[in-house]
């Protein structure tokens, strides 16, 4: 436990998050000051009436006085502000770091450009199902110090690279990096390799790694495959088998993929990482089989809202990268055309490695949002650019035959039309019941 009375704290951001963290140190007997750059940020009229409030820019007097500074994942450490006050030797941390310095349980921890939302549920819900007091939170949810003092055998985090890069006493029971690919580009000016620096903190202390066999950037800097655990297809002691479609462990088959809800072969990589993960912790694997045969998956992570005339629309709205878009249409079959919308905020990132997932026949491409000209240009022969996603599936409605797909999987960010990623699912969902 450390000792925070007295402490000059600023933390910066409220919401939720911040929220939590007033609360954590009130308790320990500090008052912490706040700042948001917003004018009027969420959560601002739940604020003790003794913690001061800073609005509308960063206070740099406050930030360059404090003793420790709590950083919201939304502000880049790269902030001037924040690197003056890094430079005056003052500690930057984020509220993960806070919670697992405190933490008085294993924690399960999980990151990746995609599926780390549906890995860290699955994990919950089998901890759950045999029994054991589990707090899940962290980047989904609920934030990480609200779980703390609630008496749970185990804590499951869903960690983004944000909240990784002012975390370094995590020290996991299990860890895993499901995969990398380009994703918030425009928050790392050197690319790729400084993305994936952020992942690998998450293995800093782990117990047990679980890596993709399917992608080596997973691998921790300095370990090998063969002192990690894998996953992957037709590789790996946790090994999706696809001639029988079943799910293997050491070479013995677990379950048939055909007796699961979750459908997709990202799915059945995910229901493998759970596995390897629920393993390293000793949750039951009776409790595991049977979360895997029912659970039905996360809302807007390529999900059914409508089957009509024999044709499917399917809310992947959770794809707001482009690793997460080709997960999707990865071993996609579908009989009829396939009508695929993209577009919105792609964070500077590369599209190009969508090409060779849309090159067949069967694909139409609808795209919008501020990248829209940007997708578009990626098969200009199949496309059509429009100016809004609800442009676009007015446009394909008539077209719909049975056997045909539509798929909202955007590769992009939502934020440029759209409140969140969910809004924009839940719009996609109102407009497949109106035109289907």
């Amino acid at each position: 436990m450390v000792d925070y009375q007295g402490k000059n704290v600023v933390i910066i951001g409220l919401g939720v998050t911040g929220l939590s963290c007033v609360q954590f140190f009130i308790e320990r007997g500090a008052v912490p000051r706040v700042m948001d750059t917003r004018a009027t940020p969420p959560g601002v009229d739940k604020l003790p009436e003794n913690v001061q409030c800073h609005s509308g820019s960063l206070n740099n007097a406050w930030l360059q006085e404090a003793d420790l500074i709590v950083a919201s994942p939304g502000i880049a450490l790269a902030t001037p502000q924040l690197q003056e006050a890094a430079q005056n030797g003052i500690e930057i941390v984020g509220d993960i770091e806070l919670f697992c310095r405190e933490a008085d349980a294993p924690i399960v921890a999980i990151t990746g450009s995609n599926g780390k939302s549906t890995v860290t549920s699955l994990v919950g819900e089998m901890a759950s199902a045999a029994g054991i007091s589990v707090g899940v939170g962290g980047n989904i949810g609920t934030p990480a110090l609200s779980l703390l003092n609630s008496g749970h055998a185990l804590y499951v985090l869903e960690l983004s690279s944000f909240q990784l890069e002012t975390t370094s006493s995590l020290k996991a029971a299990a860890a895993t990096v499901l995969n990398i690919s380009e994703d918030h580009m425009d928050r790392y000016p050197l690319g790729l390799s400084q993305y994936r620096g952020a992942k690998l903190k998450i293995y800093h202390g782990a117990q047990n790694c679980i890596v993709n066999m399917q992608d080596a950037l997973t691998l921790p800097e300095n370990q090998s495959a063969d002192e990690c655990i894998g996953f992957g297809v037709n590789s790996g002691k946790y090994c999706f088998d696809t001639k029988n479609r079943a799910l293997v462990v050491n070479g013995k088959t677990l379950l048939d993929v055909n007796e699961m809800r979750l459908t997709g072969q990202h799915n059945y990589l995910n229901a493998l990482a759970a596995l390897a993960l629920a393993d390293a912790v000793n949750i039951p694997r009776p409790a595991c089989i049977e979360v895997l045969k029912t659970y039905a998956g996360l809302a807007h992570r390529f999900e059914l809202v409508l089957f009509n005339n024999g044709v499917r629309w399917i809310n992947d709205s959770k794809a707001t990268n482009v690793g997460s878009t080709e997960a999707a249409l990865n071993g996609l079959h579908v009989d009829g055309s396939v009508y695929l919308l993209l577009g919105g905020d792609g964070k500077s990132a590369d599209f190009s490695s969508l090409k060779q997932y849309i090159a067949a026949d069967n694909y139409h491409l609808y795209c919008f949002g501020r990248d829209g000209k940007s997708l578009a240009a990626l098969a200009p022969e199949k496309s059509v650019l429009t100016d809004t996603m609800e442009q676009s599936l007015r446009q394909i409605a008539p077209q719909l035959k049975a056997g045909d797909m539509v798929l909202l999987s955007p590769a992009c960010a939502s934020l440029d039309q759209f409140k969140n990623f969910e809004q924009r699912g839940a719009i996609f969902a109102q407009l497949a019941k109106e035109l289907g």
